[in-house]
């Protein structure tokens, strides 16, 4: 009964699009942190006098503001993945519940219903 249930969600339509969908976008998304990362890592690593530079007449360097930067990118690029998951991510979840729950209900005698795919 246990691997009917598997089955019938790997087949529902919202499921793979849900793993299509929610796998690239997570992957642009880590790719784009790590690019912001590992660019400010690598300018501290190879280009100290850019970062060490002075901001104005004051005291702070660039490496500073660039810091931030990659500290409120990283806050911006997480609040970004969740709109989109509260959005669209959980209505395709709900779907796939919705017709596995019916799926269960019809091998235990209901009619035999074909799962709803959501657009979202």
């Amino acid at each position: 009964m246990e691997q009917d249930m598997v089955r019938r969600v790997k087949a529902d339509p919202n499921y793979q699009k849900l793993v299509k969908t929610r796998s690239r976008y997570g992957w642009m998304l880590t790719w784009a942190v790590m690019i912001a990362y590992y660019g400010f890592t690598a300018l501290n690593a190879f280009d100290k006098e850019f970062m060490a530079a002075k901001i104005g007449d004051g005291v702070m360097s660039r490496g500073v503001p660039l810091g931030l930067f990659v500290i409120l990118f990283t806050v911006a690029v997480t609040a970004i993945y969740v709109r989109r998951a509260n959005r669209e991510f959980d209505a395709l979840t709900d779907a796939i519940h919705a017709n596995a729950a019916a799926g269960q209900a019809a091998s235990a005698g209901a009619a035999n219903a074909a799962p709803k795919e959501v657009r979202a």
